[in-house]
């Protein structure tokens, strides 16, 4: 008594754990496969290599790797991309915390360059605590508008020097 394909395949399916669609058969064992009655015959088979299933197929990570990349250069980040107000996408504090860490970090820079004293950096210091400045843009322009850097002094101090002597 033979058993039928389809049986085989079912059998074999319940042993490797996979479905019956990714049974495969070997065409040159087919005669073999026709012959099997049990399961044993089955689970032979199959470690002959007559009987096998196919891989499983995962997931192809190309258009993921190629849409990371780009968002690694700032790409994709558009409105229609958006979900959530720009509070809820970066929280105000966390806004604020980085514009004054970056005001504080230009005001030491000017510090210790030398180009503002220390009496004034104080100043801009509570200033900038104050939210006196959108950013190190507008702090920079406050300071070169009341000449508050030590070359911007020098520079109003000579012009001062000239127009007195004239």
């Amino acid at each position: 008594m033979l058993m039928a394909m389809a049986t085989v395949k079912r059998i074999a399916s319940e042993l490797l754990g996979v479905g019956k669609s990714q049974i495969r058969f070997k065409p040159d064992s087919l005669q073999k496969i026709e012959e099997a009655l049990t399961r044993e015959d089955v689970r032979s088979l199959i470690k002959e290599g007559a009987v096998y299933a196919l891989s499983p197929r995962g997931a192809c990570r190309l258009r993921r790797k190629k849409k990371a990349g780009q968002l690694r250069k700032g790409r994709r980040s558009g409105t229609g991309t958006r979900k959530g107000s720009a509070g809820a996408r970066m929280g105000n504090k966390k806004f604020w915390i980085a514009r004054v860490r970056a005001q504080r970090k230009y005001l030491r820079i000017l510090v210790s360059e030398n180009r503002l004293p220390p009496k004034e950096a104080r100043r801009m210091y509570w200033m900038i605590k104050g939210n006196a400045f959108r950013g190190v843009r507008a702090l920079e322009t406050f300071l070169h508008e009341n000449k508050l850097l030590q070359e911007e002094r020098k520079k109003a101090s000579e012009s001062n020097r000239h127009q007195v002597e004239k």
